[in-house]
């Protein structure tokens, strides 16, 4: 019998239902603030793509996408130190309506470091929206604009969250198992 990687996971902290219902919320919040304005959503990439993709569905004013490439936790279960900024974003924001999407918001130093870059870009404004924000000691001072969920502070993985590119795929958010977080040997 094949292994599921749901079994790597200690248990489910927001289901599929919980996710689904809370992203068609927020596009009716996003919706809201930005009364018809055109936005440019900006994801951070590979951790947002899923929650980006159900998000943007959901946003029924007209919408512009890049993505922008960060590193911060190279294969670790904590943002290792500053990010490294992968790749940049092509869009021209000068004058736009930004709404950076990011996968979870922890301690605060990724999202932190991508918005000073986009502020050098000149936006007319500039928002962020995390799926999740981790009640942890924040190592800067950063709010979100827009969250989906309140966590406690555990190690979380699917919806788009990995733990060295592994159970992005899975469509809850749950804790994985605290002995697969060493990290393991994959075969």
């Amino acid at each position: 019998m094949d292994h599921s990687p749901i079994e790597d996971l200690q248990r489910v902290l927001v289901s599929e239902k919980q996710i689904l219902k809370r992203i068609t919320e927020l596009g009716k919040e996003i919706d809201a603030f930005y009364h018809g304005e055109e936005v440019a959503v900006i994801a951070i990439i590979n951790g947002a793509i899923v929650f980006v993709a159900d998000l943007i569905r959901q946003i029924r004013l007209p919408v512009k996408l890049d993505c922008i490439r960060v590193s911060s936790y190279r294969d670790s279960t904590s943002p290792q130190g500053r990010p490294d900024i992968i790749d940049r974003i092509r869009l021209d924001l000068k004058g736009v309506h930004v709404l950076l999407i990011d996968d979870i918001l922890d301690t605060g130093n990724t999202l932190s470091e991508v918005v000073k870059i986009l502020k050098t870009l000149q936006p007319a404004s500039l928002r962020t929206c995390v799926l999740l924000d981790k009640s942890t000691q924040r190592t800067v001072d950063f709010e979100a604009d827009f969250v989906g969920f309140n966590i406690p502070d555990e190690f979380v993985v699917g919806y788009g969250l990995d733990f060295a590119e592994r159970y992005r795929h899975l469509p809850c958010i749950g804790v994985l198992r605290p002995e697969l977080q060493n990290p393991p040997e994959w075969s």
